[in-house]
């Protein structure tokens, strides 16, 4: 007599075992490719809170990119770190800080802003920099807006069907914008695993720099890149770097700082930050500010004190962020 075949439910089960294996095998691939590629599911950044409390929030590169060109946008148009906060914010909730193309029926971007409704073409609304002054434009037309609880502010802009929805990101984005504005001194890192994309050397920092902040950004403060003394009349990328081609100095005065009440550390602070946040993007190595240093891939991701003779003494003395490129 034939030995009777196994049953259908312990098929069944033999299956979807096998599926459930199949699957984590690729999710863990999945994982070990964007580690090694520095893609979004890889090594991430942290922000810490300046007060001692132990408050903190971890975010992936790709979102501290976004964060940073938040409130890069928002300083550029001299609004107070009230404005970066609801801005970081509402694109926590629309978004979690990420630049998507697709959302609630034409919702796109950073903010889930519509081209229907007048936020601008699908093109330009998917350009953070543009999204991102768009929302301030919006922002600032609210009466006392930064007077108002964030998440009334927050939806008298974006009209949202859950209003209620903003508050609970205002943690997180206040730690974020206390960083990226400078309030708080070196309390923002990032492993800074290359991200997959060309190195770009002193000359994409540069840009990169105008992109967020717009010209001024480096027409006042001079910035010179390598060995140069000469102030850049343009803030156009070009010139080499110093003699191995990597390093960009960016000299941070109370010209810079004027435009949001900034001190002249604040500034600093602000720009090394951001340096730190587009470092996978940008393939920064390190950055040095106020005897303060921040490099890609300690483990500690963490700000250290550097020595205050020589090269980091004398910019930190002049009130110089040093950033170092990988290539």
């Amino acid at each position: 007599m034939p030995e009777p075949s196994s049953s259908p439910k312990r098929r069944g089960r033999v299956f979807r075992c096998g599926s459930a294996f199949v699957i984590l095998l690729a999710i863990a691939g999945y994982l070990v490719v964007q580690y090694i590629t520095g893609g979004t599911g890889g090594p991430g950044c942290k922000v810490v809170s300046g007060e001692g409390d132990g408050a903190s929030y971890e975010f992936t590169p790709e979102q501290a990119v976004n964060a940073a060109t938040i409130a890069a946008v928002g300083d550029g148009r001299g609004l107070p770190e009230r404005a970066v906060t609801i801005a970081l914010a509402t694109a926590l909730q629309e978004s979690s800080l990420r630049n998507i193309n697709h959302g609630d029926r034409d919702s796109l971007g950073l903010f889930q802003q519509r081209p229907s409704q007048g936020w601008g073409t699908p093109k330009e609304i998917m350009d953070p920099t543009y999204s991102a002054g768009e929302f301030y434009d919006h922002l600032v037309k609210v009466p006392g807006y930064t007077r108002l609880p964030l998440t009334v502010a927050a939806q008298r802009v974006q009209r949202s069907g859950f209003p209620q929805a903003y508050a609970k990101h205002e943690p997180d984005a206040a730690l974020l914008a206390a960083a990226l504005t400078g309030q708080s001194a070196a309390t923002l890192t990032c492993e800074g695993r290359p991200a997959a994309t060309r190195a770009t050397g002193p000359d994409g920092v540069r840009a990169a720099l105008v992109r967020d902040f717009g010209r001024d950004v480096l027409e006042p403060a001079g910035a010179e890149v390598g060995r140069s003394s000469a102030a850049s009349p343009t803030p156009s990328p070009s010139g080499t770097g110093g003699s191995d081609g990597r390093t960009m100095t960016l000299p941070v005065t109370a010209d810079t700082s004027a435009a949001t009440g900034q001190s002249v550390e604040q500034r600093g602070w602000q720009l090394a930050h951001w340096a730190v946040a587009n470092a996978s993007e940008l393939h920064i190595a390190r950055v040095t500010y106020a005897g303060r240093e921040w490099v890609a891939g300690n483990t500690a991701s963490e700000w250290r004190g550097v020595t205050p003779k020589g090269t980091a003494g004398a910019e930190r003395d002049a009130g110089a962020v040093r950033i170092v490129t990988m290539g």
